[in-house]
């Protein structure tokens, strides 16, 4: 008895502990994150009106599996040089919940990195941490030790500029950044000697690093060095490499090297798989710190260095970086609208541009899929590019309003395939990531070209995307290609005892098949066209008419037995847990095929019926933003079905498009935190917004647009061919729905347009209507 009431007391201290713990975890995230950043001074507002709307910090919080994954920091469109700061978990003192490194509910900051990814599900980067400290403590802080706690009061952001203000001890943050160079100023109060502590070793989210080397000048200001991480993509091509050259505004006085967790005072030059540097400055309070990476070398890292910091000082290229986000951003002026409605597509615009990268140095050389270094002749060489995600809205919205810059990712597919063999999925860095599935490069390249963006070699893409569709790589081989395509060309669809994901890559290859159709009808190419069309059909092949739904089969005919349309996984008949649908339940997928709507229509009985089940998925949804269970109806924080609403205008229903569009834009986007329903997954979800927010939408792969209904009074958008001005007569917050549409005078009768038909400009005109 004596036992069993020791235990007994044992457990209830135990429940009572993690209660207070877990209570303590909460009243700490309540109150971390009620504290409300700033955002862009007055006095720059009225020079910068779109801007002066972007909030960095929509997409750095909520929970934490469902955050948009987004960062705070500083950057320019498109630049590999995205620095912001890490924060480390109140939960479990070591990595952000966040995979970009700053999670929004954190209460330490542990320094400030100069590489990320923007809204991804992956872990890379983190790349050269600076920790600011006093100089009498850069020999005794060991790595655990080097956090500082922070406010969300004394935080401030806008494009291209982040601060925080620690308060002890007194330091005050400021960072900014050109293309491939990050500009740090520090200042600290007049009883701090100055000191930082550069962590070479260090890789966001404590993934592994080797081959770290620092050497420090002569001229005691500058520095150099490099080292090779691990993250979630670079580990799977080998590891990515990273050159850096630094410099500060005046002499350090005092510096060493941290081994392995020891310090080494006095030492100028080492080497090691765990290796931070560290510096202290007696005279002044202000520290400059200007530091440019390369992928290629230490010396194209001081080039970049010097062609784009120079002479400047950290306000020069602050104000810099504000201007060219601003010139991006005043692609399109919007009027109208509620103030929340305003942040929040400025801030999905300001997301659309801060990823894929710029890959190239200043003087064109980058390193390539096939590890060796080659030079951009006459455009851009990009990577990170999260084409499953960003084919859907991100491609679609750059052929629109920046359609050199598309051109120049389309031109960097082409050479990874030149240099690696094949058209890339999600290309990372200098290497195939294999991440997702499907070929959606075809769904871009071929989007490309209808839309008259054609200055690449056309002929050898095709072939690429054939070669792709016909043939697996073999194994081993850097890309995965189209997994199991052999068996899904021979039975018309993916056999589910065959390989995984199987209903998911019927329909995902599919829209791949359907673009190629496209391409190959344009190119003149009809024998090919007809093949691929015939494939872009094959989801129908796996429809169930008795139970309604997209439903995995196997190789003999049969469905599978067991079958729980509303869970993402679910134990089999063999009492194995399923994978046939991706990141969605079989309800969500069955909203797929958007490219061949008016075919699923028929397929599932007709227009009536159709919309009935439709309207049903959207009914049933969550309005909740980045709710812990998004449930099996309609979850806009991942892809499979964030077209869905534009399905209704095929059925003949606008008014359900218009309903239900808005509903998305008034729910699932806010000015917070918070503000997105999922990963942003490299503004894909921004993109969407922006693009719906206009009244327009893309059949990705296509030239057309779904006809929506715009959020704002009117919209002005500088395009390279002239300016379209998109309009709202009879606007009101409650008239969400449309009478008619006019375009260049001519009324519509019809639910899509065409890209050469706004792609010169003009006027589309949209007659508003309350319900």
């Amino acid at each position: 008895m004596r036992i069993v009431k020791i235990l007994l007391i044992t457990l209830l201290i135990a429940i009572l502990a993690a209660a207070s713990f877990t209570a303590y975890v909460w009243i700490r995230y309540k109150l971390i994150t009620s504290e409300k950043p700033a955002l862009m001074p007055a006095h720059l507002k009225s020079t910068h009106t779109a801007a002066a709307y972007v909030n960095p910090f929509i997409g750095t919080g909520g929970i934490y599996y469902l955050c948009g994954n987004n960062f705070p920091g500083a950057s320019l469109p498109f630049g590999v040089m995205r620095l912001s700061p890490e924060t480390s978990s109140m939960i479990t003192g070591k990595r952000a919940l966040n995979y970009s490194g700053y999670y929004y509910a954190d209460p330490h900051i542990i320094g400030f990195s100069h590489t990320r990814l923007v809204g991804t599900g992956a872990v890379d980067g983190g790349h050269f941490l600076v920790f600011p400290t006093s100089a009498n403590k850069i020999g005794h802080l060991k790595k655990n030790q080097r956090k500082q706690k922070f406010s969300h009061k004394n935080e401030r952001a806008y494009p291209g500029y982040y601060s925080v203000h620690f308060k002890k001890p007194n330091i005050h943050a400021e960072l900014t950044s050109s293309m491939r160079s990050g500009v740090h100023r520090y200042t600290f109060g007049s009883d701090i000697d100055p000191g930082l502590i550069i962590d070479i070793s260090h890789a966001m989210g404590d993934r592994p690093s080797n081959g770290a080397q620092v050497v420090m000048h002569e001229d005691q200001r500058s520095f150099q060095g490099k080292v090779k991480t691990y993250g979630t993509f670079a580990s799977r091509y080998g590891g990515i490499e990273v050159f850096f050259a630094a410099q500060f505004n005046r002499p350090f006085s005092k510096g060493g090297v941290w081994k392995d967790d020891q310090f080494e005072p006095g030492i100028k030059e080492a080497t090691g798989d765990d290796l931070s540097i560290a510096f202290g400055f007696e005279e002044g309070q202000n520290i400059e710190l200007k530091m440019a990476i390369s992928h290629v070398s230490i010396e194209n890292a001081w080039e970049n260095l010097k062609a784009e910091t120079g002479e400047k000082n950290f306000d020069d290229i602050a104000g810099e970086a504000l201007e060219r986000w601003e010139q991006q951003l005043g692609l399109a002026r919007i009027s109208g609208g509620s103030e929340e409605d305003k942040f929040n597509f400025y801030t999905a615009l300001y997301r659309s541009f801060q990823m894929p990268s710029v890959f190239n140095d200043v003087n064109g050389e980058y390193k390539g899929f096939d590890k060796n270094i080659h030079k951009a002749e006459g455009f851009q060489y990009y990577t990170d590019m999260s084409l499953w995600d960003t084919f859907r809205t991100t491609h679609p919205l750059y052929t629109l309003l920046i359609p050199g810059a598309q051109l120049d990712m389309v031109k960097s597919f082409m050479k990874m395939a030149e240099q690696g063999g094949w058209l890339p999925r999600w290309p990372s860095g200098y290497g195939y990531t294999n991440s997702m599935l499907g070929t959606p490069a075809d769904i871009t390249i071929t989007e490309t070209y209808l839309k008259g963006i054609k200055e690449f070699d056309t002929l050898a893409a095709f072939q690429l995307m054939l070669n792709t569709a016909r043939s697996i790589p073999p194994p081993g081989s850097a890309f995965s290609g189209r997994r199991g395509n052999d068996s899904c060309v021979l039975y018309d669809y993916c056999p589910s005892d065959s390989m995984t994901q199987a209903v998911s890559r019927t329909f995902e290859y599919g829209w791949s098949d359907y673009a190629i159709s496209l391409f190959a009808e344009a190119m003149g190419f009809e024998e090919e066209a007809r093949t691929f069309r015939k494939y872009a059909r094959n989801y129908q092949h796996l429809w169930d008419a008795e139970t309604r739904y997209f439903r995995p089969r196997k190789a003999n005919g049969e469905f599978e037995e067991a079958f729980k349309p509303l869970l993402l996984t679910y134990l089999d008949s063999d009492g194995k847990y399923t994978n046939d649908y991706v990141e969605g339940s079989a309800l969500q997928w069955k909203w797929a095929a958007f490219y061949d709507t008016k075919g699923k229509i028929d397929l599932l009985g007709g227009p009536e019926i159709f919309v009935e089940e439709l309207n049903d998925f959207f009914e049933k949804a969550d309005p909740a933003i980045g709710k812990y269970n998004p449930g099996p109806y309609y979850w806009h924080g991942n892809q499979p079905d964030i077209h869905a609403a534009y399905m209704f205008n095929d059925a003949g229903r606008p008014d359900l498009t218009q309903k239900w569009v808005r509903w998305i834009l008034q729910n699932k986007y806010k000015n917070e935190a918070y503000g997105l329903d999922g990963n942003d997954d490299g503004g894909t979800l921004s993109a969407w917004h922006v693009l719906s927010a206009l009244g327009i939408y893309p059949v990705a792969g296509s030239d057309e647009y779904h006809i929506g209904a715009p959020l704002f009074e009117k919209a002005v958008l500088t395009l390279p061919g002239g300016e379209l001005t998109i309009e709202a007569k009879n606007y009101g917050a409650n008239n969400m729905f449309v009478n008619k549409v006019v375009l260049n005078g001519l009324e519509l009768d019809r639910t899509r347009i065409k890209h050469h038909e706004i792609a010169s400009g003009g006027k589309l005109v949209f007659h508003m209507k309350h319900p």
